[in-house]
């Protein structure tokens, strides 16, 4: 019977008041099963005939980029385990799973601290539906749930003594609507291009699909990952003709940092189009071979205010102009060392860094290294 049930995924998005993070993050199994009692009642009221479906909950907070990843693995961990337990023994047709001996029932159901500091959780929960009555529960759920949906006091009441936060709201959110929330959320941080590769990477991961940043640096989701060009050679073609080349390079890598984080964060892999993805937080663009008859390559490390050390440069210095070997770009915050490391055993290069102080352009546009001094 199970198999002819439907899943209707939705959350309940709880907004911090004063940006206070819960003192924890998972619901025992029995505080779990508590706290879905309490949310079936106030679904029995906005969803009027809900109760010939069965309610799955999973007890533990979310921020929106561990719930918005392709195949949704938090709420397809959810969907399996409700599954596997037999209806006669869930109270009313609900289920709820939460921490047993400290540990939750499956790692996808484990949040991650390190995206605690947000002002919204979201916990996660769903109706399986029987196939003749999904459809008109999904349409419901879509109009009602945002119109109406805020959680019941004593729902509201049980969380926040439970875990030890205040709220100033609690409602109840289908994923659709989730989804619509961050598209406006990136949106109106001028990351609309991004959630265009996001949403992609979600809801129709076997299309290509395409987009521009702000600064016009191309975006191309294809295969689960989202590449780019070579940053450097893309800017050397697109980016001469800007009033402040360096100014506007720096943006684009700020830019880029940006996008690299969230597409971490979300599980989406970033590359440079026609090499291997990254799950270091750096890029490499390669540009040239090393030629033996030239002395070891050396490291150049290019900066910029709001960036420090932007990208590495790797080039051999040849009389009149250095031979650029490759470009490195740190893009999360601890990805520098390992970064020159990488360079340092694919380039045999001399260990010392050299700072330029600046973004060290070529008359291209590209990112370039000191000729040495003629003599």
């Amino acid at each position: 019977m199970n198999e002819s049930l439907i899943a209707c995924p939705a959350v309940l998005a709880l907004e911090l008041a004063g940006g206070e993070p819960p003192e924890r993050l998972e619901l025992t199994r029995d505080e779990a099963q508590i706290l879905a009692g309490l949310m079936a009642d106030d679904l029995r009221a906005l969803l009027p005939g809900v109760e010939a479906s069965r309610l799955a909950v999973a007890g533990a907070l979310f921020d929106g980029v561990e719930l918005l990843r392709p195949g949704f693995p938090v709420f397809a961990t959810l969907d399996e385990l409700a599954r596997r337990v037999p209806r006669v023994t869930t109270a009313g047709g609900v289920v709820a799973f939460g921490t047993h001996e400290g540990r939750m029932p499956a790692q996808p159901l484990v949040p991650d601290r390190a995206y605690v500091g947000g002002p919204m959780r979201l916990l996660p929960w769903m109706i399986l539906a029987p196939a003749d009555l999904a459809e008109e529960l999904t349409a419901r759920m879509e109009v009602e749930l945002v119109g109406r949906g805020e959680a019941g006091t004593a729902t509201a009441d049980f969380l926040m003594r439970t875990l030890g936060m205040r709220l100033e709201h609690a409602r109840y959110l289908s994923r659709d609507d989730l989804l619509a929330l961050t598209c406006v959320q990136y949106e109106h941080v001028n990351l609309a291009p991004l959630w265009t590769m996001l949403e992609a990477a979600l809801l129709t991961p076997y299309q290509e699909e395409t987009a521009l940043g702000s600064r016009g640096l191309p975006l191309h989701y294809a295969e689960g990952r989202v590449g780019i060009p070579g940053p450097s050679a893309w800017f050397a073609r697109a980016g001469t003709q800007r009033d402040n080349p360096v100014h506007e390079f720096a943006g684009t890598l700020f830019e880029l940092r940006q996008y690299a984080a969230l597409l971490a964060a979300h599980h989406v892999p970033l590359h440079l189009e026609g090499q291997p993805a990254s799950t270091a937080g750096y890029l490499v663009e390669a540009v040239a071979d090393a030629d033996p008859t030239l002395s070891t390559p050396m490291l150049y490390a290019h900066e910029a205010a709001g960036l420090g050390m932007a990208a590495i440069t790797v080039a051999q210095p040849a009389p009149g102009k250095a031979r650029v070997l490759a470009h490195g770009y740190p893009l999360a915050p601890d990805a520098l060392a390992p970064l020159l490391d990488a360079l340092a055993e694919r380039y045999g290069t001399a260990s010392e860094l050299h700072a330029l102080g600046r973004l060290l352009l070529d008359a291209d546009g590209a990112l370039s290294a000191p000729a040495p001094a003629l003599h």
